[in-house]
């Protein structure tokens, strides 16, 4: 039986998310799969929307793409839970009610997506268009403390570090990257901390 994780899909891997859907469904592995932003929280930061509003609007954008997701068969949820087979969480009503953090604009997805897997005691992998964690043109395999990166928000490295979530971040345009994560296999990525 696969072990439950909380997949981050990133806002950049738009163009392969029907593939990664068919993927993680054909896997049928426990995966709650929070959704990016992507271009929704793109057309947010163009408008300047700022603070409060920002925040909500660029909290909703994450909904948008997980619709999105869900037209490819990914089953939605707003509750915050372990599930048993693939689906994508619909976040707004959960940060609208727990509202976990400051509203500012390096509060992005990944430590919402890290937020969640504290919240349900899993692990994290953060599917990226990258192949990790970078730091002056520096690969990183391994991170165990806060460093200047911008592969992933400024708050998430501080986050999983200070609470003890697994984390690792990988490449989403490989699919066996993506398999070899879920079956907890060594793979190509930088895990923070651990």
């Amino acid at each position: 039986m696969a072990v439950p994780v909380v997949v981050k899909m990133g806002g950049s891997l738009f163009d392969e998310s029907p593939a990664i859907v068919r993927l993680l469904l054909s896997l049928d592995a426990p995966v709650l799969v929070v959704p990016g932003g992507g271009r929704f929280a793109e057309a947010v930061r163009d408008c300047g929307a700022e603070g409060t509003p920002g925040h909500w609007m660029a909290v909703a954008a994450m909904e948008e793409y997980g619709w999105y997701l869900s037209s490819f068969g990914l089953p939605v949820t707003d509750l915050l839970s372990i599930v048993d087979t693939p689906a994508v969480l619909l976040p707004y009503r959960q940060m609208r009610s727990c509202d976990p953090f400051p509203h500012r604009w390096e509060i992005t997805s990944d430590t919402i997506a890290a937020w969640v897997a504290h919240t349900l005691g899993l692990d994290l992998i953060l599917l990226k268009s990258v192949d990790g964690i970078r730091s002056g043109g520096v690969f990183h395999e391994w991170v165990n403390s806060a460093l200047e990166t911008e592969d992933v928000d400024p708050c998430l490295i501080p986050y999983v570090l200070s609470r003890g979530v697994r984390t690792l971040v990988i490449n989403g345009r490989y699919p066996e990257r993506i398999v070899a994560a879920l079956a907890g296999r060594p793979v190509h990525g930088t895990t923070i901390g651990f």
